[in-house]
């Protein structure tokens, strides 16, 4: 397992396995949300994104979290190995929720520097 890409809702965990996986595996751990949002909360432009994942992706081994089902085609034809985080809806809703005030006003560890959570409920597919 050298390219790990790691799926699922929000809130169900595939940064914190990331992280414990990149870890134990000693492979670098790539959050696709560190990419993917500038200070602030402004969106990568679509054109500039998909360049960014194409250099991400040819990196020799890494492990990636996050789902931005634009690019999903172009991760999954260079992983060798995913993994699908599938947990009841109410169980990421918590965790949503928990992790909204754990880190309200900060930036999250696998977050862009300069994007604090807040207690806004908003879920988008990029």
């Amino acid at each position: 397992m050298k390219k790990i890409l790691i799926i699922g809702s929000g809130g169900a965990g595939k940064s914190t396995l990331a992280r414990e996986l990149g870890t134990i595996l000693s492979l670098e751990v790539i959050h696709l949300d560190a990419w993917y949002w500038n200070p602030g909360w402004v969106e990568t432009p679509k054109t500039e994104w998909q360049s960014i994942i194409q250099d991400l992706t040819l990196r020799e081994s890494w492990i990636m979290d996050g789902n931005y089902g634009g690019t999903l085609d172009v991760r999954l034809s260079v992983a060798d190995t995913v993994i699908f985080l599938d947990f009841p809806r109410i169980l990421c809703l918590s965790r949503v929720i928990k992790r909204r005030f754990t880190y309200a006003g900060q930036s999250r560890p696998d977050m862009a520097l300069d994007c604090p959570e807040s207690p806004s409920i908003t879920f988008q597919d990029y």
